[in-house]
């Protein structure tokens, strides 16, 4: 039996959608439902039971989990870089992880979470997924440092080599819709592109990137739910390990993809940054991904115009994986 939490959330959708596909119907469904659009993304799926994330973590804690629960893939986070409670934070993303990881551990349960390039912060150590950078690194938000606070207490409590991390980087795609202000900039900017033919970015605040030029790691969701489903299938495999492309592109090809997609001449609109962004603003991430092809994961990403080509019809129609 498998449990997936965040499992009415964006990527916790697709790997709920992935399960099935593979023939797995015995699966405990977590998470908290407060948005119809988060709803629908449970649509179409099959699962045995739903339990809302406060009563499953009650259920962990009473150690009273269902017999025969051979896994658990956590994805149920607060994945908000502005939101400024670091007491929710603390609750919400490494006290309940540490919970499930600690039951896991315990049962001899395969344990897949997700962390977060967040935890890189600037980028001054590096985006390389081994034990030496998570050492150094320095979150630039409360996100990033519930992320990296429970990467660092598998480090301390030497129990990578049983768990698997995975380092998300810019994800996209479709089951996103529910994101609000937290959705991608494709498809928060897609109505407008589509309509208006405009997009707006954010102006750089330094020298040496022109507006629109800061770059990030994009992977199309399908891609990042490839690489969960390969730790699924592989579980003698453990760590930390990053989850994106490996390449690093700007926002202004991030914009023309989407332009060329919808068949619109770019327009392209720089605006200001709040303030309460400047300080914590990545201008550059690239996930360093030579651990995850050292063991054996061969499979090709999508470019980030393939990528987008193949997201703008679930966008046009608003569909669900």
């Amino acid at each position: 039996m498998i449990v997936v939490t965040g499992a009415a959330g964006f990527i916790g959708s697709c790997i709920l959608k992935a399960f099935n596909d593979l023939g797995q119907k015995d699966i405990i469904v977590v998470d908290h439902l407060g948005k119809d659009e988060k709803k629908a993304n449970l649509k179409n799926k099959t699962y045995r039971e739903y339990l809302d994330k406060k009563d499953f973590l009650d259920v962990v804690r009473k150690d009273s989990v269902p017999s025969g629960v051979d896994c658990i893939v956590h994805m149920g986070a607060c994945s908000s870089t502005t939101l400024q409670d670091k007491e929710y934070f603390e609750a919400n993303n490494f006290e309940y992880t540490r919970s499930l990881a600690e039951w896991a551990l315990k049962h001899k349960a395969r344990f897949i979470y997700a962390s977060s390039a967040a935890t890189y912060g600037d980028g001054s150590h590096g985006y390389r997924d081994d034990e030496a950078t998570l050492k150094k690194c320095k979150p630039l938000n409360y996100y990033g440092q519930s992320k990296q606070k429970f990467d660092q207490w598998a480090l301390d409590h030497q129990v990578l080599d049983k768990v698997v991390g995975l380092k998300f980087f810019n994800v996209f795609g479709p089951n996103e819709y529910h994101k609000a202000d937290m959705r991608s900039v494709v498809a928060k900017s897609y109505d407008r592109v589509a309509k208006e033919g405009k997009i707006s970015l954010f102006r750089s605040y330094r020298k040496d990137y022109a507006d629109g030029e800061q770059k990030r790691d994009f992977i199309y969701v399908k891609d990042a739910i490839d690489i969960v489903m390969f730790f699924y299938k592989n579980p003698k495999i453990s760590g930390i390990f990053n989850v994106g492309s490996g390449e690093a592109r700007t926002w202004n090809d991030l914009a023309k993809a989407l332009f060329k997609a919808v068949e619109k001449t770019p327009h392209i609109d720089y605006i200001d940054m709040p303030e309460t962004l400047r300080l914590q603003y990545q201008y550059f991430t690239q996930a360093d991904m030579g651990k995850l092809r050292s063991i054996g994961y061969k499979k090709p990403f999508l470019s980030l115009e393939q990528s987008i080509a193949d997201y703008v019809p679930y966008l046009k129609e608003h569909k669900y994986i």
